[in-house]
């Protein structure tokens, strides 16, 4: 009636075979029908814009700088990042579909971290190269050459799906033989340390010890990165280049303060204790808002790639 699913295990205790997804279950049908609308606009609107700076960095030279490059990369990443768990959360909310195998449940926990723990490398990486652009630009194009930027964007990949691994060795080991309920939208660590029936202690530790530990490190690269841009702005002799470049730098701030805000929420609390309410609404914030933001704050408001999308409509246009 429930949509339960268990088997037999060899010691006859239930096994749990599929899980459900609970969402949102006190929101009112027609609120989640209104809301999976919502969402569904947003999805859109993000993959569609990411989609757009892909495309134009890679047909206009005039964008094919190391900045661009690496905000293409983030823009390739977050359609995979919000792919993963705002498909799913638009299914729970339009039709109830709420199961999910235990196979794709792991896969989507290890890659909503891995993506994750990538994106917080590329955004290091982003904030190294905007330092040396400002601090250093008669040196910026020697320094950051191409076979640099792809070492960087590759290293960031590896950094970020390296870290996670440890995840594909233990979560497939965690056995469930209680409720299949999962009360939130994605597999998250918290909520599915909490179903398990097995000795959970030591991951919850190495989770929260290593996750913190991660966030605090790629945190201070960021903010040392930043800071020095700033004395850099403060040396500026024109008054309108240190508002232009101000007004650069506190934009950047916004998904950044969101993406390490939600995370430190999240995982830097001890998790066992953590209202999975809140983290549910934390993590719309992590899956839904900092995505769609990211490619206005970062590209679509930029003069260069506002012209370059100009440039290729007008193109089209003519030979239509």
């Amino acid at each position: 009636q429930n949509g339960l699913k268990f088997s037999l295990g060899p010691e006859n205790e239930t096994t749990v075979t599929e899980f459900i997804l609970e969402g949102f279950p006190g929101l009112d049908q027609r609120l989640q029908l209104f809301l999976s609308l919502v969402l569904l606009l947003m999805y859109l609107t993000t993959v569609l814009g990411n989609a757009t700076i892909i495309f134009l960095v890679c047909v206009d030279h005039h964008l094919q700088t190391p900045m661009y490059f690496f905000i293409s990369n983030l823009a390739f990443l977050e359609i995979w990042f919000t792919s993963f768990t705002s498909i799913k959360l638009f299914a729970i909310l339009s039709s109830d579909q709420k199961s999910i195998s235990p196979s794709s449940c792991f896969a989507q926990s290890y890659f909503y971290f891995a993506l994750g723990c990538t994106e917080l490398v590329l955004l290091v990486v982003m904030s190294c190269d905007r330092c040396v652009a400002i601090c250093q630009p008669l040196h910026y194009a020697a320094i950051m050459e191409p076979q640099l930027c792809l070492c960087l964007v590759v290293a960031a990949w590896a950094i970020g799906f390296s870290l996670l691994s440890y995840r594909l060795l233990f979560l497939p080991e965690l056995s469930f033989c209680g409720s299949n309920k999962i009360p939130h939208f994605l597999c998250d660590n918290t909520p599915l340390f909490k179903l398990s029936c097995s000795d959970t202690s030591l991951l919850w530790k190495m989770d929260s010890v290593f996750l913190s530990c991660v966030l605090m490190v790629f945190l201070c690269l960021t903010l040392a990165f930043y800071m020095r841009i700033l004395f850099s702005i403060l040396h500026l002799p024109a008054a309108s280049e240190r508002k232009k470049a101000f007004s650069t730098c506190s934009s950047h701030l916004i998904p950044l303060s969101i993406a390490y805000g939600s995370c430190i929420a999240l995982y830097m609390s001890p998790s066992e204790e953590a209202s999975l309410k809140t983290n549910k609404i934390v993590a719309l914030l992590n899956t839904v808002l900092y995505p769609f933001l990211n490619p206005f704050i970062y590209s679509l408001r930029n003069r260069a790639v506002i012209l370059a999308l100009n440039k290729f409509l007008a193109r089209t246009i003519i030979k239509l």
